[in-house]
């Protein structure tokens, strides 16, 4: 079912609001009940369709929003100012009810407005994260030429080299920063709100912990400057407020003596900050974070019993305990009538079954063995299964970080729309503890390629140090050696190790790591005179 995106009738007429909703909530549905499989990405036919899949339907949504932006549905309730009680007193009392009616009936409209272009931007950012997974993933090779393409240069050539070849070949990136698996599980139909209502407990304290990562806001930086004055004008004092941006912030005096002349005075001056976080877009960040938790509740489910069998002590006892919790769980009688009558009741059933199972004794008391492993297995699953993915998605925006330039991250997020291309102090905070505990598991059961680090707030900020000091001197940089060197130099990792998980050689690691030092420290009156150049 194809979606017709035209803003226009036959007639020339905008079409019917209603008509709008309605086909574009058809669409999102349509979108809801397809599937994606992960292994067919693996394969160049699998890849290409989803892809292909993908960014049309990201241009079909981009039409949608546009359209809604030009039919105001940015700001719906603005209609709503002309009706209710502020006219009240103007109109005979018996239209009052009528105008309350209206007044109903243009607030539900204004709410569908509001929902459906929410649920449009979620789509759409969940859009942008999968394809920009994928982008990561896969290279289309020529098998005439050899050349090597990300998936949106090669469909913008229409599926034709430069050397006119038709007969391409695909690969894994094994240098580019994706999770697939994150991509079945974002809001991809915009129903970001029913997916973080049908988490489980676990799965909310872990999509809380990711969201803080991600709202983790900059220091307040001005944006624009508000000043009233006083200035004289036809032998009169008018008084102005007038708006100056941000590059006036030091020099706003002199601005204004030169715009309204030395007598002018100035009676009130206000600095309007904003605090832009690290992802800085809300449905981009929610759509993350339901991946990425999503993503790790699967983890959670293959390891669980491992972990289970590892650290309790009497495991079949637990899981008669769980197996009874859950069962309870799942029953609801009819004859409660209250949320507190039916937990009431599952208390005296829980109680009733542990003593019948002989897991509890006449006086209520749980079997001791029972109670210890009740306690160790709620730690883990407060200490591990709730951090896994907030380790995950720390792990894999450092490495983004770590291993692509400012310029880049500027004009492409890749995997994290609205990325920052830097973050100060404040943010980095966030990187200053990886659990190492969760880490070690990842490395051990899912084979991930992750190292334990303590200061990755402090790799960064020398990253960034570092990318200030080169800009615009064109140094050809093998950024993912360069970010490898400088965790070699910042931390007590073998060379080899660190070669594994970035996926370079040991001698491009070691190439940079005297980069580095000559960029830090130059030796060479060459070397200094070319770093004075480029930093003036």
């Amino acid at each position: 079912m194809a979606l017709s995106l035209d803003v226009k009738s036959p007639h020339g007429e905008l079409m019917d609001e209603s008509a709008l909703i309605s086909k574009t909530e058809k669409y999102l549905n349509k979108i809801q009940n397809e599937t994606i499989n992960i292994e067919e990405m693996s394969r160049f036919k699998g890849f290409k369709s989803s892809y292909f899949k993908l960014t049309n339907r990201l241009d079909k949504l981009l039409n949608i929003k546009e359209s809604m932006d030009i039919k105001g549905y940015t700001a719906p309730y603005r209609s709503l100012s002309k009706y209710g009680s502020s006219i009240a007193g103007e109109i005979a009392f018996e239209e009052i009810t009528e105008v309350r009616r209206h007044n109903q009936y243009f607030r539900t409209k204004a709410t569908a407005k509001k929902n459906i272009l929410d649920r449009v931007k979620s789509a759409i950012d969940a859009h942008k994260i999968a394809i920009g997974n994928l982008e990561e993933y896969g290279l289309i090779k020529c098998n005439s030429c050899l050349k090597t393409y990300k998936a949106s240069i090669y469909k913008e050539m229409e599926e034709k080299c430069s050397c006119g070849s038709s007969d391409f070949d695909f690969k894994i990136n094994k240098k580019g920063i994706w999770r697939l698996g994150i991509i079945p599980h974002l809001p991809l139909s915009g129903n970001y709100m029913v997916l973080i209502s049908g988490l489980s407990k676990e799965g909310r304290e872990s999509f809380k912990k990711v969201s803080n990562i991600l709202k983790q806001e900059r220091v307040g930086s001005v944006k624009t400057v508000s000043v009233v004055i006083k200035v004289k004008e036809k032998n009169r004092w008018l008084r102005k407020r007038i708006s100056l941006d941000s590059e006036y912030t030091d020099s706003y005096e002199e601005e204004i003596r030169k715009q309204y002349g030395k007598n002018v005075r100035i009676e009130l001056l206000q600095f309007h900050r904003i605090k832009p976080t690290i992802i800085n877009d809300k449905h981009a960040r929610n759509a993350l974070a339901i991946g990425y938790v999503k993503y790790s509740e699967n983890i959670t489910c293959e390891i669980k019993n491992i972990l289970l069998k590892e650290n309790l002590k009497n495991l079949d006892k637990w899981n008669q305990y769980h197996k009874v919790l859950q069962d309870i769980k799942l029953q609801k009688p009819k004859f409660i009538v209250d949320e507190y009558s039916l937990e009431e009741w599952r208390d005296q059933e829980l109680e009733k079954n542990l003593k019948e199972l002989k897991l509890m004794d006449k006086y209520g008391k749980l079997d001791k063995e029972l109670k210890r492993d009740k306690i160790t297995a709620e730690i883990i699953e407060k200490k591990i299964f709730t951090k896994i993915a907030s380790t995950l998605i720390l792990w894999d925006i450092f490495k983004f970080y770590l291993t692509t330039s400012n310029d880049r991250r500027k004009r492409y997020g890749g995997p994290f729309p609205y990325l920052r291309s830097d973050i100060d102090r404040k943010q980095r905070k966030i990187f200053q503890t990886l659990d190492k505990k969760v880490v070690n598991i990842l490395k051990k059961y899912e084979n991930e390629k992750i190292v334990p680090l303590k200061n990755m707030d402090l790799i960064l900020n020398e990253k960034f140090n570092l990318e200030r000091k080169i800009k615009g001197s064109n140094m050809q940089i093998n950024y993912f050696a360069l970010g490898s060197a400088l965790i070699y130099s910042n931390s007590d990792i073998a060379i080899e190790e660190i070669a594994e998980v970035f996926n370079v050689s040991k001698k491009a690691i070691q190439k940079e790591i005297k980069n580095i030092k000559n960029i830090k420290k130059p030796k060479s009156k060459k070397s200094k005179k070319f770093l004075e150049m480029i930093q003036k």
